[in-house]
């Protein structure tokens, strides 16, 4: 499903910002007008799928019209708003989070053999269980 969220493109020295109004100032930049854009895909995705792994709802989106730039500007206490405008984000979360945030990483490990054959005799999944010994681990840290 496609996320799509307004984002204020600000103009500054040497890069652009980028401000979500209505995902609490979520902020981000970029060298380059493309390089901000990719940087806002990514960083609203990061947001979205926070809100969702933690089962929390997301904000709705304002309409394009309902953003001004020059209060966004105002609100940072920058100089100049005459660069700044007003563009709609979008990205489809589980998607781009598959890709890029939920991507599987290869481990080698050695266990001993009685244990291989014990659990393989069960049909247990290793990497489900690894992935859950570590995350509880992490929680208890």
């Amino acid at each position: 499903m496609l996320s799509i969220y307004p984002a204020c493109f600000i103009r500054e020295q040497s890069a652009y910002s980028v401000i979500f109004p209505d995902l609490d100032g979520l902020a981000t930049c970029g060298e380059t007008l493309e390089e901000a854009m990719a940087m806002a895909v990514d960083c609203l995705a990061g947001y979205l799928h926070t809100l969702a792994q933690e089962g929390k709802p997301a904000p709705t989106p304002s309409a394009l019209s309902g953003v001004d730039p020059r209060l966004v500007v105002e609100e940072l206490e920058l100089d100049d708003a005459s660069d700044a405008f007003v563009n709609l984000v979008s990205v489809d979360v589980p998607s781009y989070a598959k890709a890029h945030f939920e991507r599987s990483v290869k481990k080698t490990l050695s266990i001993p053999e009685w244990l291989n054959n014990a659990a393989l005799e069960k049909g247990l999944n290793f990497s489900q269980i690894l992935q859950d010994a570590l995350k509880q681990r992490i929680q208890n840290a």
